[in-house]
């Protein structure tokens, strides 16, 4: 596991977004696994920039998004089908038949998953899959307690998740109480994991994630298993880590071979 600590949110978005460019750039047929949420705002606005002015091209791109609110339709505006248009489909040349968003309306849960998972499959597996981090050290939507083998299923969010969650709902609209959402299993069988976090709410995840036991309760946890994870984080979201200045040295002297990658 590598960790990378930068000064500023900014900064850890815009380093994300490059990593993110650079696979594009060197696979043009990639396989992303695409992640939601506010920590994902400046990445996707990178991209489509760098779309924009630079023409980073998404035709051959194929996308699989981590997760979905259960009981959302793909045009409910606070989906995350919808929040990948206003963030990203939309801004960049991806073909709408090479992304793909878990059906929050599947009537059938069980054979959506394992269609998902094949789809997945089919396309030769994840190249790079993209994850954000709860303040409870989740992954996708896999809470403490889950399965750190799991495939992709239906779960029930925890209360500190739908208070977190609720900042993305209107007033007087209760969010869902159920998500589908990839497994760590899933997680883990990406070739490789680009996880970003800032802010102090989330340092004592990213501590427990980076320097603690791999344990259910810390789903992110499991990463520390990972062949390939690259964690980047802010100087806020580091505050705990106990081997921050190793981390800090150890990218700083990176061999020249090595950096970029």
């Amino acid at each position: 596991m590598e960790v990378i600590i930068l000064p500023s949110p900014k900064e850890v978005e815009q380093m994300g977004g490059q990593l993110l460019a650079q696979q594009v750039r060197s696979k043009p047929n990639s396989v992303l696994g695409l992640a939601t949420g506010a920590t994902m705002h400046g990445v996707y606005t990178y991209l489509s920039e760098q779309h924009a002015k630079d023409g980073l091209d998404f035709a051959a791109i194929r996308s699989f998004n981590l997760d979905e609110y259960y009981g959302l339709g793909p045009h409910h505006p606070c989906s995350y089908h919808t929040y990948m248009c206003q963030h990203l489909f939309e801004r960049v040349n991806i073909q709408p038949e090479n992304t793909r968003v878990p059906d929050g309306l599947a009537p059938d849960v069980q054979a959506h998953c394992q269609e998902y998972e094949a789809a997945i499959e089919r396309a030769g597996g994840i190249d790079l899959q993209l994850l954000g981090l709860g303040e409870d050290g989740h992954i996708g939507f896999n809470e403490p307690s889950s399965s750190l083998s799991a495939g992709m299923r239906i779960k029930t969010l925890t209360p500190m998740t739908r208070r977190t969650n609720q900042r993305d709902f209107p007033p007087g609209e209760t969010m869902p109480m159920h998500v589908l959402t990839l497994g760590v299993g899933n997680i883990l069988a990406a070739r490789r994991c680009l996880l970003l976090a800032h802010g102090a709410k989330k340092a004592p995840a990213v501590q427990a994630m980076v320097e603690g036991p791999i344990t259910a309760m810390c789903p992110a946890s499991a990463l520390q298993q990972h062949r390939s994870t690259t964690v980047i984080v802010d100087e806020a979201a580091a505050a705990f880590l106990q081997l921050a200045d190793y981390f800090r040295c150890v990218y700083e002297h990176k061999p020249d071979w090595q950096k970029g990658r």
